[in-house]
């Protein structure tokens, strides 16, 4: 009870220092940073040295690319109008074993926030520290787990222990490097706790006590910037409550108090893969349109992409079922390649709303209905004004007036017109160019002779074995999540009887997959998904001999938990084992003698590294024979040039891969989704992963695929396209007055050949395409002068761009289709 009160009384005494502090400051005109101040924040957005800010967020971790691609992809970000980056902090990588802390390589968090610093953006700096983020243990280290009477997430002494001393631990690191922005630094914003609203009845009244313990944590470390917290509704003062989601716009119920703005912390660009289920692209206008309506119907003033860039979940990262690959239909690709047109729509309406920034920030609103499913939202100060014009409708493209103005509006899209007057953007019109991705096959490792395998030995022998005990013991709590894979060894004596030689197997398991092996030969194996409650079951006939026989059982996870109340209490191990000899008694082993082997002899020997590789005696690949449990190496060249490269996996299936002993991630290619198609056939190799010649190749293949198969790729934008009509609104950043299509190819490339280009009515699309029946004979040639050999070029769409107007009366578009090499 006291220290109940005593809580609520600091809680009291933060929220007052909070306001004499600042919080909620001045407004002037937006201007340089020069002469920091506080963050501080008010009803309408946060507050960057006094001064209101119209902020673009995009999410982007350092954990999941390498340094080396920081400074690309980064400034990536910023051209496509980004101004903040956000990321979460990886509590798991930093400190892997309790006390002793890693910041190095791609863990060094100090390095990534300077460069996004040089580049002249700011921080969202998410420390959580759980952070779910589809990562292992939702970025809670396992050693956690082993906390007498630690429960996580609640009002738990040991946790909140712990929890205290790591977000103390960074919080002071950042400090310490000066990088909170009152310092000079890019930190604006940090997030502590991480969706807890989702979970929070599950620790009845502890749940509420800790929220609250968690803001004055935060708000206690005095770093002179705000706290929020996602999806949570009833975020203590100062801490602002933002919003997660795929349409915030609609679902937001705002923020809790006039006080705070309004904070869109994770649209969602894609969904994240995972394997078994085809994946789901989010399209280019839905996005633009749930980020406008967010702005226009809450008055919205930051907006994080989640993800901007995904990247690759290298090693064991990935949580359960999650593909090695993450969230590659962001705006930037799993390789930092630029998608389009979702990055370059995202960056036409970022220039719009920036446009209009001063009405956003500072006008007065009002909102009318303009249909039956059209809206009018509108911001206007005394010399500025802004509109969104939304319309819900997916089908019909509605006329409406407004302000004496006579506009159509494109199905579910929202037009956004600068001093209430000029179209500058619509969502639901998509004028930024496409682009086809292709993987190019510069390496076939399809040479029996380059290849060795090694054997993974089936363990029979109880007494070798590192644990014993006669119970299954659980999965996790075993391997410390220090590895994949877990084997249970028991011993069965058979005596043929007469009625019956038929014996049956049954095992019942809480983890991914499991294989079985008799006697050390493989007997089969079964496996789960990621939508599928309870055990996974093996049933099968088994053939033993007469006396005694083994059985060994490999209980695969892949990835471990990632979200859900009292993580610390899920059990992943092997429930039951039993064997049914014919007419007799359900014969149940769980209380046998059980023998336990953590992880793969290759593993423990790290035999995918160069120096580990000679421990083991390698052996010719026999082409005909691929049994599951192999071992396998051989070498590469590296490709030239500097475009992404990849491992093509699809003769593959489940295992891990390591190059250069570098583990690039889980494959499990065997696992198709509902359209037949692997979740994820290629693999990436960040070129920081590479030696100039013979880089070693090793994989551990589960299952029993032919590596033979194996290709390296390149992986590039070899096509780009872009269809504008004439009645487009220009691009906002354009010099001119005519909408134009605008090519541009990535780095190192230019454009090589113009395989189409139609200035009238061409029928189709960047993949589909042909003249229609109005056509500009000059089309092709002018779009050849303009951009061939070039990176890029620019086309105005109008009849003074191809020598007059081939259809009078026509309403015309430019459609070009052209390669990049």
């Amino acid at each position: 009870m006291y220290k109940d009160v005593a809580l609520a009384v600091a809680l009291v005494l933060l929220t007052a220092c909070a306001a004499a502090a600042g919080w909620h400051g001045r407004v002037e005109e937006e201007g340089e940073d020069a002469g920091r101040g506080e963050v501080t924040y008010d009803g309408r957005a946060l507050l960057l040295n006094g001064t209101r800010r119209m902020l673009f967020s995009g999410e982007m971790h350092y954990t999941r690319s390498t340094p080396e691609m920081w400074p690309k992809i980064i400034a990536k970000a910023r051209k496509g109008g980004i101004d903040v980056i956000q990321t979460y902090v990886f509590w798991n990588v930093h400190e892997p074993v309790q006390g002793k802390y890693n910041f190095e390589g791609r863990y060094n968090i100090v390095k990534f926030i300077r460069e996004i610093q040089a580049q002249g953006l700011y921080v969202s700096l998410r420390i959580g520290p759980f952070i779910e983020a589809e990562w292992k243990y939702g970025g809670f280290p396992f050693w956690l787990h082993e906390v007498p009477n630690i429960t996580f997430r609640t009002d738990n002494e040991p946790f909140k222990q712990h929890m205290q001393g790591f977000v103390t631990h960074m919080v002071n690191m950042m400090k310490n490097e000066g990088l909170y922005y009152p310092q000079g630094g890019p930190i604006i914003i940090s997030q502590i706790e991480n969706e807890y609203q989702m979970v929070e009845p599950a620790f009845g009244p502890g749940g509420p006590r800790y929220v609250q313990w968690a803001a004055s944590l935060a708000v206690g470390l005095q770093t002179g910037v705000p706290w929020m917290m996602c999806k949570q509704n009833d975020a203590p003062d100062p801490i602002i409550n933002t919003c997660n989601g795929l349409i915030c716009g609609e679902t937001f119920v705002g923020p809790n108090s006039p006080n705070k703005p309004a904070l869109w912390t994770e649209n969602w660009t894609t969904r994240y893969p995972i394997y078994g289920n085809d994946t789901k692209l989010r399209s280019t206008g839905d996005i633009t349109f749930a980020v406008a309506l967010f702005i226009a119907r809450k008055g919205g003033s930051f907006v994080s992409y989640y993800m901007y860039h995904g990247g690759t979940n290298f090693g064991r990262f990935a949580s359960s079922y999650v593909t090695t690959s993450y969230y590659d239909g962001a705006p930037l690709d799993e390789y930092g390649l630029i998608w389009q047109p979702t990055w370059g729509h995202l960056k036409e309406l970022h220039a719009a709303v920036k446009l209009s920034s001063e009405p956003l920030l500072y006008g007065t609103y009002s909102n009318f209905s303009l249909g039956e499913d059209q809206e009018a939202h509108v911001f206007e100060t005394k010399l500025k004004c802004v509109a969104f014009l939304v319309n819900f409708d997916k089908h019909q493209r509605p006329t409406v007036i407004f302000r004496n103005i006579s506009l159509q509006l494109a199905p579910k899209s929202i037009s956004i017109l600068s001093d209430c007057r000029t179209v500058v953007f619509e969502t639901g019109k998509v004028n930024a160019q496409h682009g086809s991705r292709t993987a190019e096959v510069v390496q076939s490792l399809n040479d029996t002779h380059t290849w060795k395998a090694f054997k993974e030995s089936i363990p029979q022998d109880i007494s070798k074995a590192a644990y014993t005990g006669k119970q299954l013991f659980e999965h996790l709590s075993t391997t410390k999540d220090e590895t994949d894979y877990l084997w249970y060894i028991a011993s069965y004596e058979y005596r043929p009887s007469d009625d019956s030689h038929l014996v049956l197997l049954n095992v019942e398991s809480q983890a991914h997959i499991l294989h079985a092996f008799v006697n050390g030969e493989f007997v089969g194996s079964v496996h789960g998904s990621h939508g599928a409650r309870g055990y996974i079951i093996l049933n099968m006939t088994i053939s033993l001999k007469e006396g005694q026989n083994t059985i060994s059982l490999l209980n695969v996870m892949v990835g471990s938990p990632d979200s859900g109340a009292h993580m610390e209490r899920r059990s992943f191990g092997i429930h039951k084992v039993s064997i049914q000899q014919g007419q007799h008694a359900l014969h149940l082993l769980n209380n046998e003698l059980w023998g336990y082997q953590v992880g793969l002899f290759g593993e423990g020997n790290r035999i995918y590294t160069q120096e580990g590789s000679h421990s083991v005696e390698w052996t010719d690949v026999n082409n005909l024979t691929y049994l599951p449990l192999t071992w396998y190496q051989t070498t590469f060249a590296t490709p030239m040039g500097n475009d992404a490269v990849t491992l093509n996996l699809t003769s593959m299936g489940k295992g891990e891969v390591w190059i250069n002993g570098e583990s690039i991630g889980r494959y499990w290619v065997s696992f198709k989704t509902p359209s037949g198609q692997p979740s994820q056939s290629l693999y990436h190799i960040p070129q920081h992963f590479l030696k100039n010649t013979d880089n070693l190749l090793v994989l551990v293949e589960e299952m029993g695929g032919n590596p033979l198969q194996i290709t390296v790729n390149t992986v590039s934008i070899t096509t780009v396209c872009s269809s504008v009509n004439e009645l487009s609104a220009p691009p906002v950043q354009s010099q001119g007055k005519d909408p134009e299509v605008r090519l541009r190819c990535q780095k190192g490339k230019h454009i090589s050949a113009v395989e189409f280009a139609s200035y009238g009515n061409p029928a189709g699309d960047c993949r589909t395409f042909t003249i229609g029946s109005c056509h500009a004979e000059s089309s092709e040639s002018v779009v050849k002068q303009a951009c061939i050999g070039k990176r890029s070029c620019s086309i105005p769409v109008g009849p003074g761009s191809f020598g007059g107007d081939p259809c009078p009366g026509i309403q015309k578009s430019l459609l070009v289709v052209a390669h990049c090499r």
